[in-house]
């Protein structure tokens, strides 16, 4: 079986924000960088490819399936952040309406600018699923 991909790469955080192209999409990231650290008390790593973790569990699936993940990440992806958070906390529909402009993927909530958003109700959705996910997965 192969390694997994998707683990902490040992990257420093700040360089790899700093070498975004977009100004705009820098100062965003600092703020993340912030109010993910501020919501999970863990600090920021790198992980593979180019995704900004907080903590780290272990999870294995039913299927037998398993790895490892971040309590909650981000990436700063050239078109669109990435929210990465649990996907099945309380109240997310909800919250989701008042967030202000973005989209959802499977894992994932998709934001252009940071100014598209609600930050505090932001924080209210990576506090719920912070929460979620430490009750499957204890510190």
């Amino acid at each position: 079986m192969s390694a997994a991909k998707f683990k902490p790469t040992g990257e420093d955080v700040v360089e790899f924000i700093e070498s975004i192209d977009s100004k705009q999409k820098q100062i965003d990231s600092f703020v993340l960088l912030d109010l993910f650290k501020e919501v999970t008390g863990f600090e920021p790593q790198m992980w593979y490819p180019n995704i900004i973790g907080f903590g780290t569990y272990h999870y294995v699936y039913d299927s037998g399936r398993e790895g490892d993940a971040s309590y909650l990440a981000f990436s700063p992806r050239k078109a669109k952040f990435s929210l990465y958070l649990a996907t099945d906390f309380k109240d997310k529909e909800k919250l989701l309406a008042q967030l202000g402009k973005h989209t959802t993927g499977k894992m994932c909530i998709y934001v252009n600018k940071l100014a598209d958003i609600d930050l505090d109700v932001l924080k209210t959705m990576l506090e719920i699923s912070m929460e979620h996910t430490l009750s499957k997965y204890p510190k």
